[in-house]
């Protein structure tokens, strides 16, 4: 089962058109707010089905709520090929955070209850992360493969038509599960059996300190990062343009070659960063030490970005925004291991789901925010880069909040189960 799911993972992160998304966005005339809405919405989409998607998969069925998920991706990309119009992107963004809803906590759990079934839930962070090493190790070829072909082709439509190739074969993977991994499902549908566990999830979410807390971390890790994450794709356009090689190639192949060239050593680093995120953890006692001295990581890099950003030290910037995928990929495996540890077997999607739900919630919030203030800054930017500014400035302020709010370990409390 390792096998099939670290394919899982590595097919999953196919995504031909990730490195090039805002790129392609700001291809077809949108500025950067408008980027930032469509991103919101497409975590509006994601919250909305969030939580109910993980009840359905905890009662009925989990293989096949992963297989509804990558049906919906496939409508999505499709819809992004023949787009032509803001408005259409809308309903690419819906079929997208659709695909998320019903995929995010579902896969962990299967994994998880695994895990149970083999006597092995105390190696969880390193099987998780080991997977998810080969998610990243999948990003890795996927960028290099993204990159030949925005070369090759000169456009950045066809790479959403690619893309439907692998999450077709996720589905036949799918297939290969064993029905265990399926969760205690009923055989009928009921929306009382919905309602009970969600409410008895969120109620642990809201009630019970621990989760309480472990959600306000994960929004503020986790929503920060994937809301500018993306950001380092103009950035790496300006510095492919600026660069004095490969002049005679026009602006997007040079831009494909950097962006393949940055984001495969970026996926690698995380690769690596994901499969030893246990040996991070151990070398700080536990889960909740590395927790503390990654969110203090985190705030150093946030404020390295502000000077770096506003003078137009581009190599430094890359640098660190490559250092905050490194650091996401450490923190990731740890934050879930955490949330499991203070969550119940019968409920794991649906709890896991509520912190997807969490970190969808902060990304609506900080992806039109950042993309306004962006746009704002380019007003009055000493330089070009300079309009990224807002980036640091609101990962420094999520840190400090953080860390103040958050300063003692959390003590893990498997046995709770809410009344």
């Amino acid at each position: 089962m390792l096998f099939r799911f670290s394919l899982y993972g590595f097919l999953k992160n196919q995504r031909y058109y990730d490195p090039f998304l805002i790129l392609a966005f700001l291809e077809k005339g949108l500025s950067f707010f408008q980027i930032g809405i469509l991103i919101g919405f497409r975590e509006i989409c994601t919250n909305v089905f969030e939580i109910p998607s993980g009840a359905v998969a905890d009662l009925y069925g989990r293989r096949r709520a992963m297989i509804f998920s990558f049906c919906a991706y496939i409508a999505s990309f499709a819809t992004f090929a023949l787009s032509e119009s803001f408005a259409v992107l809308f309903m690419a963004m819906f079929f997208f955070g659709l695909g998320d809803a019903f995929r995010t906590g579902t896969h962990k759990a299967m994994i998880f209850d695994w895990l149970r079934m083999q006597d092995r839930l105390d190696e969880k962070t390193k099987v998780y992360g080991f997977t998810r090493s080969w998610s990243q190790m999948g990003s890795a070829l996927s960028v290099l493969i993204a990159g030949a072909l925005v070369f090759y082709r000169g456009n950045y439509t066809d790479i959403f038509w690619y893309s439907i190739i692998p999450y077709g074969v996720n589905i036949i993977n799918f297939l290969g599960y064993p029905s265990q991994l399926d969760g205690g499902r009923q055989s009928e549908f009921s929306l009382k059996a919905v309602a009970k566990l969600l409410g008895k999830a969120l109620k642990s979410a809201v009630y019970f300190p621990p989760l309480r807390r472990l959600v306000f971390e994960g929004m503020g890790f986790e929503g920060m990062y994937k809301a500018s994450k993306d950001f380092l794709q103009p950035i790496l356009k300006q510095t492919a343009i600026a660069l004095p090689v490969l002049v005679a190639l026009d602006d997007s192949k040079r831009s494909a070659l950097l962006v393949a060239g940055v984001y495969f050593l970026l996926y690698f680093l995380s690769s690596f960063a994901s499969r030893n995120s246990h040996r991070f953890s151990d070398w700080r006692g536990g889960e909740e030490g590395a927790a503390q001295l990654m969110w203090w990581i985190d705030l150093a890099l946030f404020a390295s970005l502000i000077p770096a950003l506003w003078f137009g030290w581009l190599p430094s910037v890359i640098v660190l925004f490559v250092a905050l995928a490194i650091l996401q990929n450490i923190w990731r495996p740890v934050l879930i291991s955490r949330f499991d540890a203070q969550s119940t077997p019968d409920m794991g999607a649906t709890v896991l789901s509520i912190e997807a739900q969490a970190k969808s919630l902060a990304t609506i919030i900080f992806a039109p925010l950042l993309g306004w203030l962006v746009d704002a800054f380019a007003l009055f930017a000493p330089v070009e880069v300079a309009q990224f500014v807002p980036i640091g400035i609101v990962g420094t302020c999520i840190a400090i909040a953080i860390l103040l709010a958050y300063h003692s370990k959390l003590e893990a409390n498997p046995a709770f189960t809410p009344e």
